[in-house]
């Protein structure tokens, strides 16, 4: 399965109308469908709620400017709509809302760089994540940690910052990967910028996200 054009745009659209988290414009989509409700967001005939995650924004649409963008840097725009989507994961985000987490919830797209199938890569993952002044112990120790779980057949997912991040990103390249970096910037942006040689390393043999 995989997301049509306007579908694509659609939700393009509706991950620049509002700053996560935004669970009232989360839980509209999830109802209408992304392509009803952008259009009814721009028509401003939404709830309460959703309105006011929406208000400021609702008429900016570049969509189209986005997505090309996102071609020029070498990305894509992946959707709950995409098989590739990592459904069975994120499910435990929809728990956790279930149980209170406000903060929680699935992402209403995802820009991707690399060409690994996320559902595949994620069914069997580990995040190794930690402090970016690490000790030489410390970076060694996630290294080697990275390296064994690829040998074993487990995605190393991490932030791709200095220090462990980057150290774990390493140990799973240099097993051949597949590993993961979700960054908390645009797809377009290597972040941090020192770190711009190993993220395409990482989208060779995995994603940035």
């Amino acid at each position: 399965m995989t997301a049509t054009e306007e579908t694509r745009e659609a939700r393009a659209y509706l991950l620049r109308v509002a700053e996560p988290p935004a669970q009232a414009l989360t839980r509209f989509v999830n109802r209408h469908g992304p392509i009803h409700a952008m259009e009814r967001i721009q028509a401003d005939e939404t709830p309460e709620p959703v309105r006011a995650e929406t208000e400021a924004r609702r008429h900016l649409n570049q969509a189209a400017e986005d997505l090309a963008k996102a071609a020029e840097a070498g990305a894509t725009l992946l959707t709950p709509e995409d098989e590739a989507w990592p459904a069975w994961p994120f499910a435990a985000l929809d728990l956790a809302r279930a149980r209170g987490a406000t903060w929680a919830g699935q992402p209403i797209a995802l820009w991707q760089k690399g060409k690994v199938n996320l559902a595949t890569a994620t069914d069997k993952a580990v995040a190794i994540i930690g402090a970016r002044a690490a000790t030489a112990y410390g970076e060694h120790t996630a290294t080697e940690l990275s390296h064994a779980l690829i040998a074993a057949g487990v995605t190393v997912v991490s932030g791709a910052a200095y220090g462990i991040d980057g150290a774990a990103h390493r140990g799973a390249i240099a097993a051949g990967g597949p590993t993961i970096a979700v960054l908390g910037c645009g797809i377009d942006v290597p972040y941090p910028a020192g770190h711009a040689a190993l993220l395409d390393r990482v989208a060779e043999t995995g994603a940035v996200l």
